[in-house]
Protein backbone atom coordinates (compact mmCIF):
# COMPACT_ATOMS: atom_id res chain seq x y z
CA UNK A 1 0.00 0.00 0.00
CA UNK A 2 1.59 3.64 -1.11
CA UNK A 3 2.43 5.82 1.30
CA UNK A 4 -0.88 8.04 0.32
CA UNK A 5 -2.84 5.58 1.23
CA UNK A 6 -1.46 5.10 4.55
CA UNK A 7 -1.74 8.60 5.26
CA UNK A 8 -5.35 9.38 3.96
CA UNK A 9 -5.89 6.90 6.98
CA UNK A 10 -5.13 9.05 9.36
CA UNK A 11 -7.39 12.10 7.26
CA UNK A 12 -10.03 10.02 7.58
CA UNK A 13 -11.21 11.34 11.01
CA UNK A 14 -10.98 14.74 9.77
CA UNK A 15 -12.78 14.39 6.04
CA UNK A 16 -15.81 16.50 7.06
CA UNK A 17 -13.27 19.51 8.39
CA UNK A 18 -11.44 19.10 5.22
CA UNK A 19 -14.71 19.13 2.92
CA UNK A 20 -15.90 21.72 4.97
CA UNK A 21 -12.74 23.66 4.38
CA UNK A 22 -13.06 23.04 0.96
CA UNK A 23 -16.31 24.52 0.23
CA UNK A 24 -15.32 27.81 1.94
CA UNK A 25 -12.54 27.69 -0.29
CA UNK A 26 -14.24 27.42 -3.40
CA UNK A 27 -16.43 30.53 -2.32
CA UNK A 28 -13.27 32.48 -1.61
CA UNK A 29 -11.56 31.42 -4.82
CA UNK A 30 -15.02 32.63 -6.98
CA UNK A 31 -15.57 35.86 -5.53
CA UNK A 32 -12.23 37.30 -7.33
CA UNK A 33 -13.66 35.54 -9.97
CA UNK A 34 -16.45 38.73 -10.48
CA UNK A 35 -14.20 40.93 -10.79
CA UNK A 36 -13.41 40.17 -15.12
CA UNK A 37 -17.25 40.88 -15.59
CA UNK A 38 -17.20 43.65 -13.47
CA UNK A 39 -14.32 44.71 -15.71
CA UNK A 40 -16.34 44.41 -18.84
CA UNK A 41 -19.81 45.39 -17.77
CA UNK A 42 -18.13 48.88 -16.44
CA UNK A 43 -16.38 49.42 -20.36
CA UNK A 44 -19.02 48.13 -22.44
CA UNK A 45 -22.17 48.65 -20.62
CA UNK A 46 -21.45 51.87 -18.35
CA UNK A 47 -17.99 53.90 -19.83
CA UNK A 48 -18.50 53.39 -23.58
CA UNK A 49 -22.54 53.01 -23.69
CA UNK A 50 -23.05 56.16 -25.83
CA UNK A 51 -26.85 55.78 -25.04
CA UNK A 52 -26.70 56.76 -21.25
CA UNK A 53 -26.07 60.55 -19.76
CA UNK A 54 -22.99 60.84 -17.90
CA UNK A 55 -25.12 61.54 -14.53
CA UNK A 56 -27.21 57.56 -15.33
CA UNK A 57 -23.49 56.31 -15.93
CA UNK A 58 -22.04 57.55 -12.52
CA UNK A 59 -24.94 56.37 -10.87
CA UNK A 60 -24.86 52.95 -12.52
CA UNK A 61 -21.62 53.24 -11.55
CA UNK A 62 -22.34 54.07 -7.81
CA UNK A 63 -24.50 51.31 -7.78
CA UNK A 64 -22.46 48.48 -8.84
CA UNK A 65 -19.30 49.27 -6.59
CA UNK A 66 -21.45 49.83 -3.67
CA UNK A 67 -22.60 45.67 -4.39
CA UNK A 68 -18.64 45.21 -4.86
CA UNK A 69 -17.61 46.60 -1.80
CA UNK A 70 -20.36 44.37 0.34
CA UNK A 71 -19.26 41.27 -1.42
CA UNK A 72 -15.15 42.33 -0.59
CA UNK A 73 -15.19 44.40 2.48
CA UNK A 74 -18.22 42.70 4.40
CA UNK A 75 -18.25 38.98 3.15
CA UNK A 76 -14.79 37.70 1.93
CA UNK A 77 -13.07 38.62 5.57
CA UNK A 78 -14.51 36.12 7.48
CA UNK A 79 -14.46 33.44 4.73
CA UNK A 80 -10.86 34.09 4.08
CA UNK A 81 -10.29 33.79 8.07
CA UNK A 82 -11.76 30.50 8.43
CA UNK A 83 -10.40 28.80 5.51
CA UNK A 84 -6.86 29.61 6.83
CA UNK A 85 -7.62 28.30 10.34
CA UNK A 86 -9.27 25.33 9.26
CA UNK A 87 -6.56 24.27 6.67
CA UNK A 88 -4.11 24.88 9.56
CA UNK A 89 -6.29 23.09 12.54
CA UNK A 90 -7.06 19.98 10.36
CA UNK A 91 -3.43 20.13 8.97
CA UNK A 92 -2.06 20.36 12.94
CA UNK A 93 -4.61 17.57 14.16
CA UNK A 94 -3.24 15.07 11.72
CA UNK A 95 0.24 15.75 12.83
CA UNK A 96 -0.87 15.44 16.32
CA UNK A 97 -1.83 11.96 15.47
CA UNK A 98 0.89 10.76 13.71
CA UNK A 99 3.16 12.54 16.27
CA UNK A 100 1.22 10.60 18.94
CA UNK A 101 1.36 7.27 16.86
CA UNK A 102 5.08 7.61 16.37
CA UNK A 103 6.13 8.13 19.92
CA UNK A 104 4.14 4.75 20.47
CA UNK A 105 6.18 2.98 18.09
CA UNK A 106 9.59 4.57 19.69
CA UNK A 107 8.87 3.16 23.02
CA UNK A 108 8.05 -0.49 20.81
CA UNK A 109 10.88 -0.54 19.13
CA UNK A 110 14.04 -2.56 20.71
CA UNK A 111 17.01 -2.04 22.35
CA UNK A 112 18.51 -3.96 19.21
CA UNK A 113 17.17 -1.05 16.94
CA UNK A 114 18.85 1.79 19.29
CA UNK A 115 21.64 0.14 19.43
CA UNK A 116 22.12 0.55 15.98
CA UNK A 117 20.19 3.76 14.83
CA UNK A 118 21.41 6.87 16.32
CA UNK A 119 18.85 9.10 18.69
CA UNK A 120 18.73 12.38 16.09
CA UNK A 121 17.89 10.30 13.27
CA UNK A 122 14.80 9.08 15.05
CA UNK A 123 14.08 12.44 15.85
CA UNK A 124 14.35 14.32 12.59
CA UNK A 125 11.69 11.85 11.31
CA UNK A 126 9.33 12.30 14.33
CA UNK A 127 9.53 16.59 13.93
CA UNK A 128 11.21 17.41 10.25
CA UNK A 129 9.30 14.79 8.14
CA UNK A 130 5.97 14.94 10.02
CA UNK A 131 6.10 18.40 9.63
CA UNK A 132 6.86 18.52 6.19
CA UNK A 133 3.64 16.10 5.66
CA UNK A 134 1.48 19.27 6.76
CA UNK A 135 1.26 20.39 3.27
CA UNK A 136 0.09 17.10 2.18
CA UNK A 137 -3.15 18.35 3.45
CA UNK A 138 -2.94 21.79 2.81
CA UNK A 139 -1.50 21.86 -0.20
CA UNK A 140 -2.90 18.11 -1.63
CA UNK A 141 -6.06 17.69 -0.01
CA UNK A 142 -7.54 21.07 0.20
CA UNK A 143 -5.59 24.04 -2.55
CA UNK A 144 -5.65 21.50 -4.90
CA UNK A 145 -9.01 20.86 -5.88
CA UNK A 146 -10.07 24.74 -4.66
CA UNK A 147 -7.28 25.32 -7.97
CA UNK A 148 -9.12 22.54 -10.23
CA UNK A 149 -12.61 24.56 -9.32
CA UNK A 150 -11.31 27.60 -9.56
CA UNK A 151 -10.00 26.63 -13.07
CA UNK A 152 -13.39 25.07 -14.25
CA UNK A 153 -15.28 27.76 -13.60
CA UNK A 154 -13.10 30.16 -15.13
CA UNK A 155 -12.99 28.19 -18.20
CA UNK A 156 -17.02 28.17 -18.15
CA UNK A 157 -17.46 31.56 -18.03
CA UNK A 158 -14.65 32.13 -20.85
CA UNK A 159 -16.63 29.58 -22.97
CA UNK A 160 -20.06 31.39 -22.52
CA UNK A 161 -18.61 34.52 -23.67
CA UNK A 162 -15.92 33.23 -26.81
CA UNK A 163 -15.75 29.49 -27.53
CA UNK A 164 -12.66 29.78 -30.39
CA UNK A 165 -10.90 32.29 -27.87
CA UNK A 166 -11.43 29.92 -25.02
CA UNK A 167 -9.72 27.29 -27.22
CA UNK A 168 -6.78 29.40 -28.08
CA UNK A 169 -6.12 30.23 -24.60
CA UNK A 170 -6.03 26.13 -23.52
CA UNK A 171 -3.78 24.88 -27.03
CA UNK A 172 -1.12 25.16 -23.98
CA UNK A 173 -2.31 22.82 -20.81
CA UNK A 174 -1.03 19.60 -22.84
CA UNK A 175 2.38 21.23 -23.12
CA UNK A 176 2.03 22.04 -19.33
CA UNK A 177 0.60 18.67 -17.71
CA UNK A 178 3.60 17.28 -19.62
CA UNK A 179 6.30 19.00 -18.15
CA UNK A 180 4.54 18.81 -15.08
CA UNK A 181 5.17 15.05 -14.83
CA UNK A 182 8.61 15.06 -16.41
CA UNK A 183 9.56 17.31 -13.81
CA UNK A 184 7.96 16.20 -10.72
CA UNK A 185 8.80 12.52 -10.63
CA UNK A 186 12.24 12.64 -10.29
CA UNK A 187 11.84 15.46 -7.64
CA UNK A 188 10.20 13.00 -4.84
CA UNK A 189 13.69 11.31 -5.39
CA UNK A 190 15.71 14.09 -4.86
CA UNK A 191 13.74 15.42 -1.41
CA UNK A 192 14.19 12.15 0.37
CA UNK A 193 17.78 12.10 -0.71
CA UNK A 194 17.66 16.21 0.73
CA UNK A 195 15.53 14.65 4.39
CA UNK A 196 18.04 11.84 4.68
CA UNK A 197 20.98 14.79 4.69
CA UNK A 198 18.97 16.72 6.73
CA UNK A 199 18.57 13.52 9.46
CA UNK A 200 22.62 13.23 9.32
CA UNK A 201 23.04 16.27 10.05
CA UNK A 202 20.65 16.67 13.10
CA UNK A 203 21.78 13.28 14.56
CA UNK A 204 25.58 14.38 14.45
CA UNK A 205 24.35 17.52 16.29
CA UNK A 206 22.44 15.60 18.71
CA UNK A 207 25.40 13.05 19.65
CA UNK A 208 28.30 16.21 19.82
CA UNK A 209 25.88 18.22 22.34
CA UNK A 210 25.48 15.45 24.47
CA UNK A 211 29.29 14.75 23.99
CA UNK A 212 30.41 17.95 24.74
CA UNK A 213 32.47 17.49 27.57
CA UNK A 214 34.61 14.79 26.07
CA UNK A 215 34.93 17.53 22.98
CA UNK A 216 36.05 20.45 25.47
CA UNK A 217 38.47 17.85 27.54
CA UNK A 218 40.05 16.89 24.32
CA UNK A 219 40.40 20.54 23.40
CA UNK A 220 38.99 19.33 19.43
CA UNK A 221 36.71 21.87 18.69
CA UNK A 222 38.70 22.51 15.26
CA UNK A 223 38.28 18.64 14.20
CA UNK A 224 35.02 18.71 15.00
CA UNK A 225 34.09 21.42 13.19
CA UNK A 226 36.01 20.23 10.16
CA UNK A 227 33.53 16.80 10.52
CA UNK A 228 30.44 18.93 11.05
CA UNK A 229 31.57 20.91 8.12
CA UNK A 230 31.64 17.26 5.91
CA UNK A 231 27.99 16.65 7.28
CA UNK A 232 26.66 19.97 6.59
CA UNK A 233 28.48 19.95 3.23
CA UNK A 234 26.97 16.83 2.40
CA UNK A 235 23.40 18.41 3.14
CA UNK A 236 24.35 21.63 1.25
CA UNK A 237 24.96 19.41 -2.05
CA UNK A 238 21.84 17.67 -1.57
CA UNK A 239 19.95 20.76 -1.01
CA UNK A 240 21.39 22.54 -4.07
CA UNK A 241 20.92 19.99 -6.53
CA UNK A 242 17.20 19.42 -5.29
CA UNK A 243 16.81 23.53 -5.41
CA UNK A 244 18.70 22.99 -9.49
CA UNK A 245 16.04 20.82 -10.11
CA UNK A 246 13.25 22.70 -8.73
CA UNK A 247 14.33 25.75 -10.70
CA UNK A 248 14.26 23.73 -13.98
CA UNK A 249 11.07 22.77 -13.40
CA UNK A 250 9.55 26.31 -12.55
CA UNK A 251 11.63 28.29 -15.77
CA UNK A 252 9.57 25.69 -18.10
CA UNK A 253 6.05 25.33 -16.54
CA UNK A 254 6.45 29.15 -16.18
CA UNK A 255 7.07 30.00 -19.60
CA UNK A 256 4.38 27.56 -20.91
CA UNK A 257 2.02 29.49 -18.31
CA UNK A 258 3.57 32.43 -19.79
CA UNK A 259 3.19 32.65 -23.86
CA UNK A 260 -0.35 31.70 -23.26
CA UNK A 261 -1.93 35.05 -22.26
CA UNK A 262 -0.06 37.04 -25.07
CA UNK A 263 -1.63 34.56 -27.75
CA UNK A 264 -4.79 35.59 -26.31
CA UNK A 265 -4.24 39.39 -26.44
CA UNK A 266 -2.94 38.85 -30.06
CA UNK A 267 -6.05 36.87 -31.24
CA UNK A 268 -8.51 38.97 -29.12
CA UNK A 269 -7.36 42.11 -30.28
CA UNK A 270 -7.53 40.94 -34.15
CA UNK A 271 -10.90 40.04 -32.76
CA UNK A 272 -11.90 43.50 -31.81
CA UNK A 273 -10.51 45.69 -35.19
CA UNK A 274 -12.54 43.07 -36.82
CA UNK A 275 -15.39 44.25 -34.84
CA UNK A 276 -16.46 40.73 -33.75
CA UNK A 277 -15.31 41.61 -30.01
CA UNK A 278 -16.04 44.38 -27.95
CA UNK A 279 -12.99 45.95 -26.02
CA UNK A 280 -15.00 44.99 -22.81
CA UNK A 281 -14.93 41.28 -23.58
CA UNK A 282 -11.36 41.47 -24.69
CA UNK A 283 -10.10 43.06 -21.90
CA UNK A 284 -12.55 40.80 -19.00
CA UNK A 285 -10.75 37.86 -21.16
CA UNK A 286 -7.54 38.93 -20.31
CA UNK A 287 -7.93 39.26 -16.94
CA UNK A 288 -9.76 35.67 -17.05
CA UNK A 289 -6.52 34.55 -18.72
CA UNK A 290 -4.54 35.71 -15.60
CA UNK A 291 -7.21 34.04 -13.30
CA UNK A 292 -6.79 30.63 -15.24
CA UNK A 293 -2.89 30.35 -15.23
CA UNK A 294 -2.52 31.71 -11.49
CA UNK A 295 -3.96 28.88 -10.39
CA UNK A 296 -2.23 26.54 -12.73
CA UNK A 297 0.99 28.03 -11.36
CA UNK A 298 -0.27 27.73 -8.10
CA UNK A 299 -0.85 24.30 -8.59
CA UNK A 300 2.86 23.61 -9.61
CA UNK A 301 3.82 25.07 -6.35
CA UNK A 302 1.64 22.41 -4.88
CA UNK A 303 3.37 19.57 -6.91
CA UNK A 304 6.94 20.52 -5.46
CA UNK A 305 5.12 21.05 -1.93
CA UNK A 306 3.31 17.62 -2.48
CA UNK A 307 6.81 16.01 -4.15
CA UNK A 308 8.42 16.78 -0.62
CA UNK A 309 5.29 15.76 1.15
CA UNK A 310 5.00 13.00 -0.07
CA UNK A 311 8.94 11.98 0.35
CA UNK A 312 8.79 12.54 3.53
CA UNK A 313 5.95 10.64 4.39
CA UNK A 314 7.65 7.72 2.57
CA UNK A 315 10.00 8.18 5.27
CA UNK A 316 7.87 8.29 8.32
CA UNK A 317 6.37 4.81 6.77
CA UNK A 318 9.62 3.05 6.38
CA UNK A 319 9.98 4.53 10.09
CA UNK A 320 6.66 2.94 11.12
CA UNK A 321 7.69 -0.55 9.69
CA UNK A 322 10.55 -0.74 11.74
CA UNK A 323 9.63 -4.18 12.96
CA UNK A 324 9.60 -5.13 16.83
CA UNK A 325 12.06 -7.91 17.77
CA UNK A 326 10.32 -8.37 21.09
CA UNK A 327 6.71 -8.85 20.57
CA UNK A 328 4.18 -10.31 22.80
CA UNK A 329 2.96 -14.11 21.53
CA UNK A 330 -0.98 -14.52 20.41
CA UNK A 331 -2.24 -15.38 24.24
CA UNK A 332 0.32 -14.17 26.18
CA UNK A 333 -0.20 -14.00 29.96
CA UNK A 334 -0.35 -11.65 32.43
CA UNK A 335 2.80 -12.08 34.98
CA UNK A 336 2.11 -11.96 38.48
CA UNK A 337 1.67 -13.71 41.59
CA UNK A 338 5.76 -14.03 40.63
CA UNK A 339 7.77 -16.26 43.84
CA UNK A 340 10.65 -15.52 42.00
CA UNK A 341 12.51 -19.06 40.45
CA UNK A 342 14.45 -18.75 37.81
CA UNK A 343 15.97 -21.74 35.57
CA UNK A 344 18.34 -21.01 32.58
CA UNK A 345 18.25 -24.54 30.20
CA UNK A 346 20.88 -24.81 27.82
CA UNK A 347 20.54 -21.11 27.04
CA UNK A 348 22.89 -19.76 23.66
CA UNK A 349 22.47 -15.66 22.74
CA UNK A 350 23.87 -13.41 19.88
CA UNK A 351 22.96 -9.88 19.41
CA UNK A 352 22.61 -10.17 15.67
CA UNK A 353 21.68 -13.63 13.65
CA UNK A 354 25.10 -14.50 11.85
CA UNK A 355 27.16 -13.63 14.59
CA UNK A 356 29.15 -15.75 16.95
CA UNK A 357 27.28 -16.10 20.41
CA UNK A 358 27.91 -14.13 23.60
CA UNK A 359 26.54 -17.22 25.62
CA UNK A 360 26.70 -20.70 25.03
CA UNK A 361 24.81 -23.27 26.75
CA UNK A 362 23.87 -21.78 29.46
CA UNK A 363 21.95 -23.79 32.67
CA UNK A 364 21.35 -22.18 36.13
CA UNK A 365 18.95 -22.98 38.65
CA UNK A 366 18.04 -19.88 40.96
CA UNK A 367 15.62 -20.49 43.64
CA UNK A 368 13.54 -17.82 44.77
CA UNK A 369 14.79 -15.65 46.85
CA UNK A 370 18.57 -16.08 46.25
CA UNK A 371 21.38 -13.84 45.80
CA UNK A 372 23.69 -15.03 42.67
CA UNK A 373 26.63 -13.23 41.99
CA UNK A 374 27.88 -13.21 38.04
CA UNK A 375 31.66 -12.73 37.98
CA UNK A 376 34.44 -12.79 35.09
CA UNK A 377 36.58 -10.78 33.21
CA UNK A 378 34.93 -7.93 31.00
CA UNK A 379 33.04 -9.30 27.85
CA UNK A 380 32.71 -12.89 29.44
CA UNK A 381 28.59 -12.35 28.83
CA UNK A 382 27.99 -11.41 32.38
CA UNK A 383 25.90 -8.51 31.49
CA UNK A 384 24.13 -10.46 27.95
CA UNK A 385 23.36 -12.99 30.67
CA UNK A 386 20.89 -10.68 32.87
CA UNK A 387 19.64 -8.67 29.80
CA UNK A 388 17.97 -11.65 28.76
CA UNK A 389 15.72 -11.42 32.24
CA UNK A 390 13.49 -8.76 31.25
CA UNK A 391 13.60 -9.75 27.24
CA UNK A 392 15.56 -6.89 26.29
CA UNK A 393 16.85 -9.55 23.78
CA UNK A 394 15.35 -13.37 22.94
CA UNK A 395 17.70 -16.03 23.74
CA UNK A 396 18.71 -17.57 20.03
CA UNK A 397 18.16 -21.06 21.44
CA UNK A 398 17.21 -22.65 25.25
CA UNK A 399 14.69 -21.00 27.30
CA UNK A 400 14.80 -19.12 30.53
CA UNK A 401 12.14 -20.34 32.93
CA UNK A 402 10.22 -18.24 35.45
CA UNK A 403 8.47 -20.05 38.19
CA UNK A 404 8.28 -22.89 35.63
CA UNK A 405 7.21 -21.11 32.67
CA UNK A 406 8.52 -19.62 29.41
CA UNK A 407 9.55 -16.08 29.95
CA UNK A 408 8.14 -15.61 26.14
CA UNK A 409 4.79 -16.79 27.47
CA UNK A 410 4.06 -13.83 29.67
CA UNK A 411 3.70 -10.31 28.33
CA UNK A 412 6.58 -8.81 28.15
CA UNK A 413 5.70 -5.06 30.52
CA UNK A 414 3.78 -7.43 32.63
CA UNK A 415 7.36 -9.30 32.81
CA UNK A 416 9.51 -6.34 33.04
CA UNK A 417 7.22 -4.89 36.10
CA UNK A 418 8.39 -7.46 38.41
CA UNK A 419 11.91 -6.91 37.58
CA UNK A 420 14.16 -4.31 39.01
CA UNK A 421 17.31 -2.71 37.40
CA UNK A 422 20.36 -0.74 39.04
CA UNK A 423 22.61 -0.25 36.26
CA UNK A 424 26.24 1.12 36.42
CA UNK A 425 25.16 4.35 34.84
CA UNK A 426 21.61 4.83 35.35
CA UNK A 427 19.65 7.08 33.31
CA UNK A 428 18.12 10.19 35.12
CA UNK A 429 15.60 12.37 33.19
CA UNK A 430 15.95 16.35 33.71
CA UNK A 431 13.09 16.81 36.20
CA UNK A 432 13.34 16.63 39.59
CA UNK A 433 14.88 14.46 41.87
CA UNK A 434 11.21 13.40 42.74
CA UNK A 435 9.67 12.85 39.32
CA UNK A 436 12.67 10.35 38.98
CA UNK A 437 12.04 8.36 42.30
CA UNK A 438 8.38 8.23 40.90
CA UNK A 439 9.15 6.15 37.35
CA UNK A 440 9.33 3.56 39.91
CA UNK A 441 5.85 3.64 40.56
CA UNK A 442 3.82 6.69 38.74
CA UNK A 443 1.07 6.46 41.15
CA UNK A 444 3.00 6.63 44.58
CA UNK A 445 2.63 9.42 47.33
CA UNK A 446 4.70 11.58 48.40
CA UNK A 447 5.30 9.62 51.48
CA UNK A 448 5.96 6.51 49.83
CA UNK A 449 9.06 8.56 48.09
CA UNK A 450 10.39 9.68 50.83
CA UNK A 451 10.17 5.94 52.31
CA UNK A 452 11.92 4.61 49.37
CA UNK A 453 14.64 7.94 49.45
CA UNK A 454 15.34 6.78 53.31
CA UNK A 455 15.61 3.45 52.58
CA UNK A 456 17.88 4.04 49.33
CA UNK A 457 20.16 6.04 51.84
CA UNK A 458 19.27 9.11 49.39
CA UNK A 459 16.94 11.29 52.00
CA UNK A 460 19.75 13.06 53.79
CA UNK A 461 21.59 14.63 50.70
CA UNK A 462 17.88 14.94 48.71
CA UNK A 463 17.25 17.49 51.48
CA UNK A 464 20.59 19.21 51.36
CA UNK A 465 19.85 20.31 47.74
CA UNK A 466 18.66 23.31 46.94
CA UNK A 467 15.28 22.59 46.63
CA UNK A 468 14.58 19.29 48.46
CA UNK A 469 12.98 16.91 46.48
CA UNK A 470 11.57 19.54 43.70
CA UNK A 471 15.81 19.77 42.38
CA UNK A 472 15.89 19.60 38.81
CA UNK A 473 18.77 17.02 38.34
CA UNK A 474 19.97 18.69 34.33
CA UNK A 475 20.12 16.60 31.74
CA UNK A 476 21.22 13.04 32.11
CA UNK A 477 21.33 13.78 35.67
CA UNK A 478 24.10 15.80 35.39
CA UNK A 479 23.99 18.07 38.58
CA UNK A 480 24.47 14.77 40.65
CA UNK A 481 27.63 12.89 41.70
CA UNK A 482 27.94 9.16 40.39
CA UNK A 483 27.16 8.31 44.35
CA UNK A 484 23.76 10.48 43.94
CA UNK A 485 22.57 8.87 41.02
CA UNK A 486 23.27 5.64 42.24
CA UNK A 487 21.07 6.44 45.30
CA UNK A 488 18.25 7.83 43.08
CA UNK A 489 17.96 4.71 40.64
CA UNK A 490 17.62 2.28 43.86
CA UNK A 491 14.91 4.50 45.26
CA UNK A 492 13.40 4.01 42.29
CA UNK A 493 13.63 0.55 42.55
CA UNK A 494 12.49 0.47 46.71
CA UNK A 495 9.52 1.72 45.29
CA UNK A 496 8.77 -0.09 42.43
CA UNK A 497 9.37 -3.35 45.41
CA UNK A 498 9.38 -6.08 42.09
CA UNK A 499 10.46 -9.57 43.29
CA UNK A 500 13.30 -9.90 40.95
CA UNK A 501 16.31 -7.53 41.02
CA UNK A 502 19.17 -7.57 38.99
CA UNK A 503 21.98 -5.41 40.01
CA UNK A 504 24.42 -4.59 36.97
CA UNK A 505 27.79 -3.08 38.04
CA UNK A 506 25.78 -1.13 40.19
CA UNK A 507 29.28 0.39 42.54
CA UNK A 508 31.82 0.18 40.28
CA UNK A 509 32.19 3.24 39.94
CA UNK A 510 32.12 5.25 43.35
CA UNK A 511 33.98 6.80 45.91
CA UNK A 512 34.52 4.60 48.89
CA UNK A 513 32.13 6.13 51.09
CA UNK A 514 29.33 6.24 48.39
CA UNK A 515 30.00 2.34 47.83
CA UNK A 516 29.87 1.80 51.55
CA UNK A 517 25.78 3.78 51.76
CA UNK A 518 24.93 1.85 48.32
CA UNK A 519 26.45 -1.69 49.15
CA UNK A 520 24.14 -0.92 52.66
CA UNK A 521 21.07 0.12 50.69
CA UNK A 522 21.41 -2.89 47.97
CA UNK A 523 21.76 -5.71 50.56
CA UNK A 524 18.23 -4.22 52.30
CA UNK A 525 16.94 -4.34 49.03
CA UNK A 526 18.23 -7.36 47.72
CA UNK A 527 16.49 -8.92 51.02
CA UNK A 528 13.59 -12.01 50.54
CA UNK A 529 13.84 -11.15 46.55
CA UNK A 530 15.66 -13.59 43.87
CA UNK A 531 18.36 -11.09 43.18
CA UNK A 532 21.72 -11.29 40.23
CA UNK A 533 24.43 -9.07 40.79
CA UNK A 534 26.98 -8.62 38.13
CA UNK A 535 29.87 -7.68 40.09
CA UNK A 536 33.55 -6.23 39.11
CA UNK A 537 34.58 -5.53 42.89
CA UNK A 538 34.52 -9.16 44.21
CA UNK A 539 34.94 -7.59 47.81
CA UNK A 540 30.93 -6.36 47.05
CA UNK A 541 29.72 -9.90 46.77
CA UNK A 542 31.44 -12.18 49.55
CA UNK A 543 28.01 -12.29 50.94
CA UNK A 544 26.23 -13.95 47.94
CA UNK A 545 24.27 -17.14 48.06
CA UNK A 546 25.85 -18.23 45.02
CA UNK A 547 29.00 -17.06 43.35
CA UNK A 548 29.06 -17.78 39.33
CA UNK A 549 32.07 -17.31 36.99
CA UNK A 550 31.78 -16.41 33.46
CA UNK A 551 34.43 -16.76 30.92
CA UNK A 552 33.89 -16.58 27.07
CA UNK A 553 29.52 -16.87 27.35
CA UNK A 554 30.05 -19.59 28.91
CA UNK A 555 30.04 -20.96 33.19
CA UNK A 556 33.03 -22.03 34.49
CA UNK A 557 32.59 -22.08 38.46
CA UNK A 558 29.86 -22.36 40.53
CA UNK A 559 29.99 -21.77 44.34
CA UNK A 560 30.01 -19.63 47.58
CA UNK A 561 33.02 -17.67 48.09
CA UNK A 562 34.46 -20.11 50.64
CA UNK A 563 33.93 -23.01 48.29
CA UNK A 564 35.72 -21.31 45.15
CA UNK A 565 38.32 -20.02 47.64
CA UNK A 566 38.93 -23.50 48.47
CA UNK A 567 39.04 -24.59 45.03
CA UNK A 568 41.82 -22.42 43.85
CA UNK A 569 40.50 -21.89 40.34
CA UNK A 570 40.00 -19.03 38.13
CA UNK A 571 37.73 -16.99 41.27
CA UNK A 572 40.76 -17.86 43.64
CA UNK A 573 43.13 -16.16 40.93
CA UNK A 574 40.65 -13.19 40.25
CA UNK A 575 40.11 -12.45 44.32
CA UNK A 576 43.80 -12.52 44.67
CA UNK A 577 44.33 -10.36 41.90
CA UNK A 578 41.77 -7.98 43.34
CA UNK A 579 43.76 -7.91 47.12
CA UNK A 580 47.41 -7.49 46.20
CA UNK A 581 45.93 -4.30 43.69
CA UNK A 582 43.78 -2.64 46.89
Amino acid sequence: MGSIQRYLKFVKPYRLQIIGTIIIGIIKFAIPLIIPLLIKYVVDDIVGNDGLSSADKKEKLLAVMGIMFVIFVILRPPIEYYRQYFAQWTGSKILYDIRDQLFTHIQKLSFRYYANTRAGEVISRVINDVEQTKNFVISGLMNLWLDIATIIIAIAVMFTMNVKLTIVSLILLPFYAFSVRFFFGKLRELTRVRSQALAEVQSYLHERVQGMPVIKSFAIEDHEQKRFDEQNKNFLHKALEHTRWNAKSFAVVNTITDIAPLLVIGYSAFLVIDGKMTVGTMVAFIAYIDRLYNPLRRLVNSSTTLTQSIASMDRVFEFIDVKYDITDKPGAIECKNVKGNITFENVTFSYNEGEPPVLKNISLDVKKGETIALVGMSGGGKSSLVSLIPRFYDVSEGRILLDGIDIRDFQVRSLRDKIGMVLQDNILFSESVEENILLGKPDATKEEVIEAAKAANAHDFIMNLQNGYDTKVGERGVKLSGGQKQRVAIARVFLKNPPILILDEATSALDLESEHLIQEALEKLAKDRTTFIVAHRLSTITHADRIVHIENGEITEIGTHEELMQKKGHYYRLFQVQQLEN
